[in-house]
């Protein structure tokens, strides 16, 4: 009998996998914030975990990594400012670097859910 580690990590191997994605964008629009006309992106992660997992019915195989800036796809969502600059670019430091912040505790957080459940599988193979 063999183990599906797939399985084992449950929705966190999707989720880190989103979550990974979600930094790069995040760190793309803070290294654009000078940029003029830029427009800030972000990752819409409920609807990318939720496609990934395919809603529940089973017919999802799994986010591949392949989500990209220039794909247009519908998981990925353009940010609306709070003070619009006159050169159009839309990226605010500020909203940027505590969403990039709130990402790095949520990768955090699923890499150790993964962590606690790989040691809960090595203590039952151990027969502890």
């Amino acid at each position: 009998m063999s183990i599906d580690f797939s399985k084992a990590a449950g929705v966190h191997d999707d989720a880190l996998r989103l979550r990974a994605e979600r930094t790069k964008v995040l760190a793309s629009n803070i290294a654009n914030v000078s940029t003029p006309g830029f427009q800030a992106r972000d990752i819409d992660f409920a609807a990318s975990l939720r496609s990934a997992l395919g809603s529940g019915d089973g017919s999802g195989d799994g986010f591949n990594g392949e989500l990209a800036l220039d794909t247009g796809d519908q998981d990925m969502k353009y940010r609306v400012p709070y003070h619009p600059a006159q050169d159009g670019n839309t990226v605010e430091l500020g909203v940027e670097q505590a969403a990039f912040a709130q990402n790095a505790l949520d990768f955090q957080t699923s890499l150790s859910f993964v962590n606690m459940k790989l040691k809960g599988l090595a203590k039952a193979i151990s027969g502890q």
